[in-house]
């Protein structure tokens, strides 16, 4: 059983806790008696009489129990990979701008004049108070106030949402525009009650991997996303090579080969449209076929690195079975798109793999050193914002190309891509190329990564830095 070391692996309880419904769904998959005991499970996540989170230990279960759900798929009938657990958002605050006890009735009453709908009033010791059946939500009272007495009560979760895709149901819960949302998951991670989560597909996962060892001996393959060099850090990330061989899998292959591959790709498209926004976050692809379809001519045509990689194993081993394990809950709608779906049969993130390993009892510190290097220090780069562009400067350069202007635009997180977007809607960004990355610091801050500390980035770079293949040409070579 696992035990209460393992929450220091995770940024947050809730992580924890997650972690552990999903940890435990998988131990009894191995075993082959999960459904038996599903009922089960929420009181073995939490055995005792008095509740640790929450009012009482039978809500404590009940919200348990939803999280189990979640972790063998969730609703079936909601195309989302992003769902809310309704009985777990019950304690944030309705809220929206709230004038605070810091209000000194000051006589200037900037906060009135700024305004324009006339909900701001005052009481007769001049105190501040706000009209919320005249309150629109823009801020601009906020903004005047000298003392900083007006705050934004608005929920975590909405606030996190920068596509506007969460708002409050008349339960007061928070819901999911399906046709708003890009599935990047920031929401998953910043919900301080964990109230909003991601479906795993661990089960399928692990049904595969049973398989390949049983009657129907197919290989199952690894693809790798580059972040993975930013987690597990209680161990050697060789050391979690082994341990994810130990799953099961024949082979652990990097998607960084497939950066190599789309930059190079990217590169020659580039040169020869004159313009192009990358392909490489599905949650960026997302949001401009949603929220600036007149832009989506502009993408990219390259498949991402997780597909590109996944159809060169394919076309090589047509028996296969390829997963892809990264930090991105946006991938998890990527795999189930039409164009990729041929190449890759599931996602987990790297919560889930620490689930898959600690079900199985696996001490990833303990193992011997398995060797990672299929991809060159550019596509192991992808990881972070910045990146892709050099990436594709480096193929622009590998393919011999003279006399074009390479003028980049990066974007960390999706309201630098909104401001980009909106500049190319109306002709006015002077940029060729847009690197559009959903996470703030590209795929280092995907919302299902174990931590999202700082120094992740320098675990990157050093990781780059290690890449047998110092350039793009020499690592793609290999594929023929």
């Amino acid at each position: 059983m696992t035990d209460g070391r393992d929450i220091k692996k995770f940024d947050t309880t809730v992580q924890y806790l997650k972690y552990r419904a999903l940890c435990e769904v998988a131990r009894h998959m191995w075993k082959d008696d999960l459904y038996e005991n599903l009922p089960a499970i929420p009181k073995a996540i939490a055995p005792g009489k008095e509740p640790t989170m929450r009012c009482c230990v039978y809500k404590e279960r009940a919200i348990l129990g939803e999280r189990v759900k979640l972790a063998i798929g969730g609703d079936k009938g909601n195309p989302n990979v992003i769902e809310v657990i309704d009985i777990a958002c019950d304690d944030c605050p309705a809220g929206g701008y709230e004038i605070t006890s810091a209000c000194r009735g000051c006589l200037a009453h900037r906060c009135e004049r700024a305004c324009r709908r006339g909900a701001i009033t005052f009481d007769h010791k001049q105190k501040a108070r706000i009209d919320k059946s005249k309150c629109v939500e823009c801020g601009l009272c906020a903004k005047a106030c000298p003392y900083s007495a007006v705050i934004n009560l608005r929920r975590p979760c909405e606030n996190s949402c920068k596509v506007k895709a969460i708002s409050l149901n008349n339960a007061k819960s928070a819901q999911i525009d399906n046709g708003k949302c890009i599935a990047c998951g920031v929401c998953v991670y910043q919900c301080p009650f964990g109230a909003i989560s991601d479906k795993s597909f661990i089960v399928n996962v692990v049904d595969m991997l049973k398989k390949s060892c049983g009657n129907e001996r197919y290989k199952v393959y690894a693809v790798v996303a580059p972040s993975i060099a930013s987690q597990f850090n209680y161990a050697k990330l060789e050391q979690v090579v082994t341990g994810i061989k130990r799953l099961g899998f024949f082979s652990v292959v990097e998607a960084a080969l497939g950066a190599d591959m789309v930059a190079d790709e990217e590169a020659k498209e580039l040169v020869k449209t004159g313009f192009l926004t990358s392909s490489c976050c599905p949650a960026f692809v997302t949001y401009i076929e949603t929220q600036f379809p007149g832009c989506a001519s502009k993408i990219s045509g390259a498949l991402s690195p997780m597909a590109a990689i996944a159809k060169y194993i394919k076309r090589s081993d047509p028996d296969s079975k390829v997963i892809f394990i990264g930090p991105c809950t946006a991938k998890k709608l990527e795999f189930q798109k039409e164009s990729v779906r041929p190449y890759v049969d599931s996602v987990i993130t790297f919560e889930e793999l620490q689930a898959l390993f600690d079900s199985k009892d696996i001490d990833v510190a303990s193992l011997e050193e398995s060797r990672l290097d299929n991809a060159s220090y550019f596509g192991r780069i992808f990881a972070r914002s910045g990146g892709v562009t050099d990436a594709v400067r480096e193929a622009i350069k590998e393919n011999g190309v003279e006399g074009f202007d390479f003028n980049p635009a990066v974007c960390d997180g999706i309201e630098q891509c909104k401001a980009a977007l909106l500049r190319l809607s109306k002709g006015m960004l002077p940029n060729n190329f847009i690197e559009g990355m959903a996470c703030i610091n590209g795929c280092i801050g995907g919302a299902g990564c174990l931590t999202h500390e700082e120094k992740s980035k320098a675990g990157v770079d050093t990781y780059g830095m290690a890449a047998y293949e110092k350039n793009i040409k020499d690592a793609i070579s290999i594929l023929g």
